[in-house]
């Protein structure tokens, strides 16, 4: 008898399209720091924030990719040399990355607070996948995730889908995607866990970690990833890499 299917999946990338919204929180918080960038979002701005997106992995690192590409940062070399970028923007300016994360938390909360219509405009759940949660078993699915638990809840419960907030594994519980998996392949030795995630490097670190060899992997290639991504994958024999299509047939 095949092993009952698990599913772990990553959200933003994944099941939500939050890259307009995330550049747009991030453009807020920045503004709280850096007083003389205007108010409203500049549209190529967010162009920008979309290209670069595939190498953010947490929400508030959208202030410091903002305030990068307000000072005239070049989208290209913040794909090429994110940490670099980030790491010396944070010292330039003394930057907490804790009071960094609470802002952009608090802010998404004041957004939602004031328009929630808004908000969730901003945060549309990719075409197909509403479809694929209704017809999987919930009780079989986790999320796992960089963004605040409470946002996630938000978004599922405004699409009217019922899901579990003790199964979704975000930002709140410092836990990394690996050790979420490793927890997960404890509790449920018996099922055939299916980790679908559109960031490859978090891929690459379930491969370089022997306790994970378990973990059946997937690239979901509409999410946030770059055409070298695409590219590095097919030489990856333990990733397949799923279109829309496909993940309704997973």
């Amino acid at each position: 008898m095949a092993a009952t299917k698990l599913y772990a999946l990553d959200f933003d990338g994944v099941i939500c399209d939050s890259a307009i919204e995330t550049g747009m929180t991030g453009w807020k918080v920045a503004c709280q720091i850096w007083p003389e960038m205007p108010a409203e979002t500049p549209q190529e701005l967010i162009s920008l924030f979309r290209q670069v997106r595939p190498v953010m992995e947490t929400g508030y690192e959208a202030i410091l990719i903002m305030r990068f590409l307000f000072e005239g940062g070049d989208a290209e070399q913040l794909l090429d040399n994110f940490n670099s970028q980030i790491t010396h923007l944070i010292r330039r300016d003394e930057l907490d990355t804790d009071k960094l994360k609470q802002r952009f938390g608090d802010t998404r909360d004041q957004w939602i607070q004031r328009d929630l219509d808004d908000w969730m405009a901003m945060n549309p759940l990719f075409g197909g996948i509403a479809k694929k949660l209704q017809q999987i078993d919930i009780d079989k699915t986790y999320i796992i995730t960089t963004k605040q638990e409470r946002f996630v809840s938000q978004i599922f419960a405004s699409n009217n889908i019922e899901f579990p907030a003790d199964q979704i594994f975000g930002l709140d519980r410092k836990l990394s995607k690996q050790q979420v998996l490793k927890a997960l392949l404890t509790q449920h030795p018996d099922h055939n866990i299916l980790f679908v995630e559109d960031r490859l490097p978090t891929l690459l670190n379930v491969i370089n970690d022997e306790q994970l060899d378990g973990i059946k992997l997937f690239f979901a290639d509409w999410g946030y990833n770059t055409g070298d991504d695409k590219l590095a994958v097919t030489n990856l024999a333990r990733i397949h890499t799923l279109s829309v299509s496909d993940m309704l047939d997973l």
